[in-house]
């Protein structure tokens, strides 16, 4: 095959359907293969749209503003709060318990590791302000004590 002959073989793929064509002869090998263009289809941007939430006052939002006057155990970490050892068992602390400064009132579990929490005051538990195995944040209110 000479030059000449691979040019029209050029050319021939060049206006077909054909990808890629392999030719071998007498230990002689020739490969060919097209570059194809991809057409990129732009798709229009999503616009945002002003949304209006209403909110209701209900039960629950008016007691998360409510004043807390004794003093606070905040949790010391995001993750989800158990009040009971386990499952079934009793409460470390309920309203009206009498608890001790280092006194373990709650388990807060976070990435797998139960961590206790313990009562930074001596003094009556007088409001449980989460319920058992609800998310917390860090810095929430679990309990105050007076």
């Amino acid at each position: 095959m000479d030059i000449s002959e691979i040019k029209d073989l050029i050319n021939a793929i060049s206006n077909s359907k054909i990808d890629i064509f392999d030719y071998e002869e007498n230990g002689a090998k020739l490969h060919l293969e097209k570059k194809t263009e991809v057409e990129v289809i732009a798709s229009p941007k999503p616009v945002a749209q002003d949304v209006l939430v209403k909110q209701e006052n209900t039960e629950e939002s008016i007691e998360q503003k409510e004043v807390l006057t004794g003093n606070v155990i905040n949790s010391p970490l995001v993750g989800t709060v158990y009040l009971a050892p386990e499952e079934g068992e009793k409460p470390f602390v309920q309203v009206g318990d009498t608890v001790r400064k280092g006194q373990v009132v709650a388990i807060v579990e976070a990435m797998k590791l139960m961590n206790e929490i313990e009562s930074e005051f001596d003094g009556v538990v007088t409001k449980i302000l989460v319920e058992n195995e609800q998310t917390v944040e860090y810095g929430q209110p679990l309990f105050e004590v007076e």
